[in-house]
């Protein structure tokens, strides 16, 4: 697949964002985060999804002007009616102002409330790692529904991700797991394709394990929480402490009439200094990290990994040699570029 220059991409997405209506700091950060993701390898939500993007733009359902309307603010505890506007600035602005909070009273927690989409949470956690600070992430979609609770059968929840960002001595511990086994993206996926999947991670609607993607698509049927049949119980409570975090902390949630594609956010910055210390953080958990690397493999697998090591080799290697785009991707980015009279990179 080709590779292209990462700030070059950074600067054609701003460019594209901007001439759709997005206000010129808001398209930057969006397009940052955007290629963050792809450059860690979270391709199905980095740039692929920029023509969404630019139509929910294009039909008012996200609004590219404007600024969050502080709900509650007490210094290390922040609530943002987010206005609709983009998630991928809302998110990342929220880190920030975490960062800057716990600088000062050790740690800050951000509800977002009314946000649109947000991409990869993993694309936003450097952007406090890098300061030697701990990140966690978590979001809910008000709007969708696709998990049911554990032992039922109509869908609730979306998948609810979380996020965490670890600094270590070295490359920081990236987490960004979900409560559902699989994800709605890649039951689309494999339902457009015709495939199923090689385990039975989905429900149909009457509540039978299957495999086939589409008796989520066509006929009603749901993503299994993590854990499976068995011990879905554990996907299940992770939903519910999610959308207790985003929609709860937040005030906006599944009650109530709710926007198209509106989702909350929850964001916590620890500063470790304010706590054990930050030297002595960094040292435990390089230790802890270390030790999982060198820990004897299992039959068939070549090395125990820690999460992140995968994200920061694709980093640095897209950082050197360019971000690597499927044909499908760059594509997208052309006809959205074409669009607006740029030129694709």
């Amino acid at each position: 697949m080709p590779r292209f220059d990462s700030q070059k991409i950074r600067n054609l997405v701003g460019n594209i964002f901007e001439a759709a209506g997005v206000e010129a700091e808001k398209a930057a950060v969006m397009a940052e985060c955007l290629t963050e993701a792809d450059m860690i390898g979270h391709f199905t939500h980095g740039l692929a999804l920029v023509p969404g993007y630019v139509a929910a733009l294009a039909d008012g359902v996200i609004n590219g002007k404007g600024d969050v309307r502080i709900i509650s603010d007490r210094g290390a505890c922040v609530a943002w009616d987010g206005n609709q506007l983009p998630g991928a600035w809302l998110t990342a602005s929220a880190v920030d102002l975490a960062v800057e909070r716990a600088s000062q009273y050790g740690t800050c927690s951000v509800a977002v409330g009314r946000s649109q989409h947000n991409g990869a949470l993993a694309a936003y956690l450097r952007r406090a790692t890098d300061k030697g600070f701990m990140v966690q992430i978590c979001c809910s979609t008000a709007s969708g529904a696709w998990v049911a609770p554990f032992g039922g059968t109509k869908r609730l929840f979306t998948p609810n991700p979380m996020a965490a960002g670890i600094p270590t001595e070295g490359d920081p511990i990236l987490l960004d797991i979900s409560a559902s086994i699989t994800t709605v993206t890649m039951v689309n996926g494999l339902a457009a394709e015709g495939k199923k999947f090689d385990h039975d991670w989905l429900l149909t609607a009457g509540g039978i394990a299957t495999n086939d993607p589409v008796e989520v698509t066509q006929n009603g049927g749901s993503l299994m929480p993590l854990g499976g049949m068995e011990k879905g119980h554990k996907g299940y409570a992770m939903a519910l402490l999610v959308e207790a975090l985003s929609h709860g902390l937040s005030g906006f949630g599944r009650m109530g009439e709710v926007e198209e594609g509106s989702l909350s956010v929850f964001v916590t910055v620890s500063d470790p200094d304010a706590f054990g210390g930050a030297d002595s953080f960094r040292k435990q958990m390089s230790f802890l990290a270390d030790a999982c690397r060198d820990n004897p493999p299992r039959p068939g697998v070549e090395a125990v990994r820690v999460p992140g090591d995968a994200a920061m080799a694709k980093w640095r290697d897209a950082q050197i040699n360019g971000v690597v785009l499927s044909a499908e991707i760059a594509d997208g980015l052309e006809k959205s570029a074409t669009q607006f009279g740029l030129a694709m990179v």
